[in-house]
């Protein structure tokens, strides 16, 4: 059912009729849907897990990129994947707590984590510092870890100049029989940008840390520092595994290789109205009709994770065609100026999609935005139901 006409300010004007109050549920009642095309991630998983030579690590973090992490790991598993990989203990635990059995690693821990857990639920962690290795040792025996060497990117990860002094340290404890090091692991700063010399300076730091790992007496199996750039377009960065996460879900940030986008968000019109040129939309009045009109209302902003900073640029599908959204992405609302379309209450708009129909795609939303895809990705918010 259509809302009553609102002025700018948004008062019901006098003579609108009083709407009928009903109750209604407190959560998801904005009518957008985002729906996850799970035959996308089998595709880009398989396209990916050819690009490898080692073991390929699905990268659900986020809750899988906002695809759903437990949906996008079982695909992922079942179309190459071997691993999985998430930031959290809590992400790791809610993949156990799902029914996933497969090997799982969580690398961005507090030292006060409940490693416990971790080795109770068969979690691996990343160990980046001598304080988290004596908290994993503390919190029992059979911790499998894998030592996190920063190369480059002054965040998580050991220093360079700690590496050497961790490593002894891991492997006096594997010696004790507290842990098993099986894994060395780094990350890539500029791989989206192959030919930066940071990757290979990186790559250096890299093999560096493996000598000193082997130096102390440690034979870790897996060895990994390519994402999914990496993975695309940079051989000399493939070990025994690869971590891949945007990947999966159709996100290449090299633009090398092109990949199936999993996501389509959609909302219905709730209201239409023709106006008179002049006609002033939206908080701030950012935009006004420049000829006689027809605008589209969409139950979702901002809130819902529209980026507001693409107001004025950004385009939604309705019908066939795009057309642009006008005024201010409201937290709840934006309004689409449609013109002269036939455009009826409870249309549905494409807000984006894997581009094959001409809709906008994430791509678009993201330079909307000036932004990354992941960030549009991972930002829908949860009162959006899912498909």
């Amino acid at each position: 059912m259509s809302q009553p006409a609102t002025d700018h300010r948004g008062a019901t004007p006098p003579t609108a009729p009083r709407p009928a109050v009903r109750s209604v549920p407190a959560i998801r009642s904005t009518g957008a849907r985002l729906h996850v095309d799970l035959d996308a991630v089998a595709a880009n998983t398989a396209l990916l897990a050819a690009r490898t030579p080692g073991a390929l690590m699905a990268v659900v973090k986020a809750d899988g990129f906002g695809h759903g992490a437990a949906a996008v790991a079982r695909t992922a598993l079942a179309h190459g994947a071997s691993w999985l990989g998430v930031t959290s203990l809590d992400e790791a635990l809610a993949l156990r707590a799902d029914g996933v059995r497969a090997p799982v690693l969580s690398w961005l821990n507090p030292v006060g984590a409940d490693f416990t857990a971790a080795i109770g639920h068969q979690v691996d962690v990343a160990v980046p510092s001598a304080a988290h290795l004596a908290a994993v040792t503390r919190a029992g025996v059979g911790a499998r870890v894998h030592l996190h060497l920063d190369t480059g990117m002054a965040r998580d990860g050991a220093a360079p100049s700690d590496w050497a002094a961790l490593c002894r340290a891991a492997r006096r404890a594997e010696r004790a029989g507290q842990v098993r090091v099986v894994g060395v692991m780094g990350h890539l700063g500029c791989a989206d940008v192959p030919e930066d010399p940071a990757n290979a300076a990186a790559r250096t730091v890299f093999a560096w840390g493996l000598g000193e790992a082997r130096a102390a007496g440690l034979r870790p199996p897996l060895r990994h520092l390519a994402a999914t750039a990496a993975t695309l377009t940079d051989p000399a960065a493939l070990h025994t595994m690869s971590r891949v996460g945007a990947g999966l879900v159709g996100i290449d940030p090299s633009g090398s290789t092109r990949l199936s986008p999993a996501l389509t968000l959609t909302a219905p019109v709730v209201g239409v109205r023709r106006v008179a040129a002049g006609t002033a939309v939206g908080y701030g009045h950012a935009w006004a009709a420049g000829r006689a009109t027809t605008l589209a209302l969409l139950p979702l902003g901002y809130a819902d994770g529209l980026p507001r900073v693409a107001s004025g640029r950004a385009e939604v599908a309705l019908r066939g065609r795009r057309h642009p959204v006008v005024g201010r992405i409201s937290m709840d609302q934006v309004v689409v100026d449609v013109g002269d379309e036939a455009v009826q209450p409870g249309d549905v708009a494409t807000v984006f999609g894997p581009g094959s129909a001409g809709e906008p795609t994430v791509s678009e939303w993201a330079g909307w935005a000036g932004t990354i895809e992941h960030e549009i990705v991972t930002g829908i918010g949860a009162r959006v139901a899912r498909s």
